[in-house]
């Protein structure tokens, strides 16, 4: 079986796996190691060069690797619909879902092509509809989904009252909202597919901090130049000092979406000091991911903005 720092990757061979945010950076390298443990890797991505960028890099690493090119914008719904379509049109079981991609930290508010603020509309309603239109494909697969959140979910509060920050907006504070509310949904999921009877297991990982493009320079997020955290994380993770590396960012959604030991509705993050960098294990939930009430309101507040429906999935 191939190996990766801390933990051994099982074989993955003959299952279909889907990680969003694949062409570059944490996302690439989660792809890179499925597709080395010989899983057939989707890449839905936004940008059809990236994208292309992204399979030679990984066919340099893993010559005979099984991956495809799929077009998805996670700020856009109706793109999020017609992958969807794309892909229950093929019919296939889809047996890991690692929903990774994300935006931070816009310095305007900025909204998605539905009117949602951008890491709203992002981060966690795009990846909500996502998980809607392939719910199909899981069940058939028996999946896992793993829904990558942050350290920031471990600060700031769900925005119940102005969830789309439109009365006041704050990048920090929205970005947090995005992620807490993005693991109240995972967590959820895998409450109410047990509830139903649906199959699919559902957990949450975090990269911890590492030098990501998250927070470089970004002209879709109205980002000139990478900002002066993006600078000290870097210089910290080039010393090997508290942060993590781009590789090791990766590593918790890859051992909560593969490993036989992490299991459903668990959370899994770096093992290092204060759980920014090291190797992959389970961590405590951050307080404000433990009510099942908040998580019963995100499910049925993102319904209702995304238009979809699980009850139509039983």
């Amino acid at each position: 079986m191939p190996r990766t720092p801390g933990f051994t990757v099982p074989d993955l061979s003959g299952r279909r796996a889907v990680v969003t945010g694949g062409s570059d950076g944490v996302g690439l390298g989660i792809a890179t190691r499925l597709a080395a443990a010989g899983a057939e890797v989707l890449l839905p991505v936004r940008n059809a060069a990236k994208g292309a960028a992204a399979i030679a890099s990984i066919r340099r690493q893993v010559p005979a690797a099984d991956v495809v090119l799929h077009e998805l914008d996670l700020s856009s719904l109706r793109s999020v619909a017609a992958l969807g379509e794309t892909l229950r049109a093929e019919d296939r079981p889809i047996h890991l879902l690692i929903n990774n991609a994300g935006v931070m930290t816009p310095p305007q508010r900025q909204t998605t092509a539905d009117g949602f603020e951008l890491q709203f509309g992002t981060n966690h309603l795009g990846h909500v509809a996502l998980v809607a239109h392939l719910l199909p494909l899981l069940r058939a697969g028996a999946a896992r989904v793993t829904s990558q959140i942050s350290v920031a979910a471990n600060r700031g509060a769900v925005n119940w009252a102005d969830p789309n920050w439109e009365r006041s907006y704050d990048g920090m504070a929205a970005y947090s909202h995005s992620k807490i509310a993005f693991g109240l949904f995972g967590l959820e999921l895998d409450r109410r597919s047990r509830a139903e009877g649906w199959g699919v297991t559902s957990n949450l990982s975090h990269p911890g901090i590492a030098p990501t493009n998250l927070l470089a320079a970004r002209a879709e997020v109205g980002r000139t130049r990478q900002t002066a955290g993006r600078r000290l994380i870097g210089a910290l993770s080039r010393r090997g000092i508290l942060v993590g590396t781009v590789e090791s960012a990766g590593l918790p959604a890859l051992y909560a979406a593969t490993s036989p030991e992490a299991g459903a509705a668990r959370f899994y993050g770096p093992s290092g000091p204060g759980h920014l960098g090291g190797p992959p294990a389970e961590q405590t939930l951050y307080s404000r991911l433990r009510s099942a009430e908040d998580s019963r309101r995100v499910w049925e507040l993102s319904e209702e903005l995304t238009a979809t429906s699980f009850r139509a999935q039983r």
